[in-house]
């Protein structure tokens, strides 16, 4: 093998961690490589936050993340924060703008972020190898990498694949496979941050309201504790999907009811015994137009109580309408996927690796950074932010 071909560091996935950590590494004199078997680089940074990169959260927690071992974020949380991160997005003159509280996004694109990450890997010296496929890894007194490049080798090998979701960006499970090669658990995995689908009987009760989306409080049961998140609800041909039902798929189970308040700032009594007691002849399909939108007042409604005037409902007819817009009950069929999920889920275990460094346990100079670890963060820039800390830590601490 040609010495041109040894690295001291050979990073598997050229993503938002693994083109983080490249940089971070080369900065401190090290010779560093990047593989990936994709055609582009960072494709799942590209098509993020509507193309616009949701690139940290500003009130990142640990409390923001899921892992069977819910304190493993902690360290690289606090070695590597938001503010770190947006210092560096400053440095390079990136626009941005704060959609939520904390939640920064691209003001332009999400090339931005891309192109901060190429152009800082650039002036380190790192090289990045596209359309590069992994033949076999194996470890002696080093990492033998093989590929339908060429056969390379280094001293450390760090894991960013990411994890299964997206596969027509070219996601896969084989960054679990290599954990598994060198004797790492892999946390059974499933789609997160994804929408629900629904019964076929469901969906033609709603189709007409696909394309509707309003604010919303949705609640499961996760276990014992009931999960309740607060955000904007979309309708789609499928089922539903918007921020609130994303957040909410981290903690639905199948065949778990899910329950929709379609009017969380509204009691829909009280609001329609003002609009009686003023407009007793309003018909009540407008009266819940004003708060709602009209397609799903007359779903909400049904045909008949819908034509009524206000001042002909009687108190058994609102009751039964609270219950239907306040407490909407539901059990989804499914969800879409990894074929739509923001991220997967589970992972490589995180009782076999270092939360300080991101090394194994198991097997020394090997990392693993990012999604393909059982660390999942919720919608709002939290997973990015995942991406850089824990890259950060195994960049830092290489040969500590």
């Amino acid at each position: 093998m040609s010495d041109n071909n040894h690295y001291e560091v050979i990073i598997i996935g050229a993503g938002a961690a693994g083109l983080f950590c490249a940089f971070n590494v080369a900065q401190k004199g090290k010779r560093v490589v990047v593989l990936d078997h994709a055609n582009k680089v960072g494709k799942k940074i590209l098509m993020s936050g509507g193309g616009r990169c949701n690139f940290t959260n500003l009130n990142t927690t640990h409390e923001d993340f899921t892992s069977q071992n819910p304190h493993f974020c902690k360290s690289a949380l606090n070695q590597y924060s938001a503010y770190e991160f947006l210092a560096l997005v400053e440095k390079h003159m990136i626009e941005h703008v704060e959609k939520t509280p904390g939640q920064l996004f691209c003001k332009n694109s999400s090339k931005d972020i891309l192109n901060m990450l190429l152009d800082e890997c650039s002036k380190a010296g790192v090289k990045i190898f596209k359309r590069c496929e992994i033949k076999n890894i194996e470890k002696s007194i080093q990492f033998e990498v093989k590929t339908s490049i060429d056969n390379f080798s280094s001293e450390s090998l760090i894991i960013a694949t990411g994890g299964l979701s997206i596969p027509t960006l070219g996601a896969s499970g084989f960054g679990y496979e290599i954990a598994q090669q060198f004797g790492h658990e892999i946390v059974k995995t499933r789609a997160s941050l994804v929408p629900f689908t629904l019964s076929e009987k469901l969906l033609e009760d709603i189709k007409h309201l696909a394309g509707v989306a309003l604010p919303v409080s949705v609640s499961c049961k996760q276990q014992k504790r009931l999960m309740t998140i607060n955000d904007d609800m979309l309708f789609t041909h499928r089922g539903l999907s918007g921020p609130a039902i994303l957040k909410l798929s981290a903690y639905w189970e199948f065949g778990v009811e899910v329950e929709i308040n379609l009017l969380p700032q509204t009691d829909v009594i009280d609001y329609l015994s003002e609009q009686r007691s003023q407009h007793p002849d309003q018909l009540m399909l407008n009266s819940l137009a004003k708060i709602m939108p009209k397609k799903l007042a007359e779903f909400i409604g049904t045909e008949a109580l819908a034509k009524l005037k206000l001042k002909q409902i009687d108190k058994p007819a609102l009751e039964k309408l609270k219950h239907k817009i306040h407490h909407w009950k539901l059990i989804p069929a499914g969800t879409e996927g990894y074929k739509t999920a923001e991220v997967t889920e589970g992972g490589v275990d995180t009782n076999q690796i270092s939360s300080k460094t991101m090394e194994s346990k198991l097997v020394k100079n090997l990392y693993f950074i990012g999604e393909v670890i059982d660390v999942t963060g919720q919608l709002g820039g939290y997973n990015f932010q995942w991406a850089w800390s824990s890259a950060w830590c195994a960049a830092q601490n290489l040969d500590n």
